[in-house]
């Protein structure tokens, strides 16, 4: 064995003593569980705004609007931080995710100012999130349109 196949084992061997242990299924668990009760939230929300006489549409509306509310709130008080670096992926539950998504560089850098800081950070991840979407939309309808 010569030098270089003994220091790339000996550097193996230190790089699996100071890896953090993966525990993908207690990982999963609790992405589960904290996705799970955002969903349930968001149900609870739907059902007492049609329980209020809303229509389908205005409640999907108004949830909506309250799931990203929360999602701001908590990343505002710091809460939101913390709940992903337990649940993980869980807390990345799509609207109240890119609502902290949003919300989080915005808090982040409000010290450089209005526009250059909080404005312009704010759409640093969300911004190539609503270019694709707006583009893959327009595609879509395109595919629909000629080939109906």
């Amino acid at each position: 064995m010569d030098n270089s196949e003994l220091a790339k084992e000996q550097y193996q061997k230190l790089v699996e003593e100071v890896s953090p242990k993966s525990h993908v299924f207690a990982n999963s668990i609790k992405a589960f569980v904290v996705g799970g009760a955002f969903c349930v939230l968001g149900q609870v929300f739907m059902n007492i705004f049609k329980s209020r006489g809303m229509d389908q549409d205005a409640a999907g509306a108004y949830t909506a609007i309250s799931m990203v509310f929360l999602g701001v709130l908590l990343t505002g008080l710091g809460w939101y931080e913390k709940l992903g670096k337990h649940a993980g992926a869980g807390s990345a539950v799509p609207i109240t995710g890119f609502a902290n998504a949003m919300a989080a560089p915005a808090i982040e850098y409000r010290n450089e100012g209005l526009v250059l800081g909080m404005a312009a950070k704010m759409f640093s991840l969300a911004g190539p999130v609503i270019v694709y979407g707006t583009l893959t939309s327009v595609v879509v309808g395109l595919f629909h349109y000629f080939l109906r």
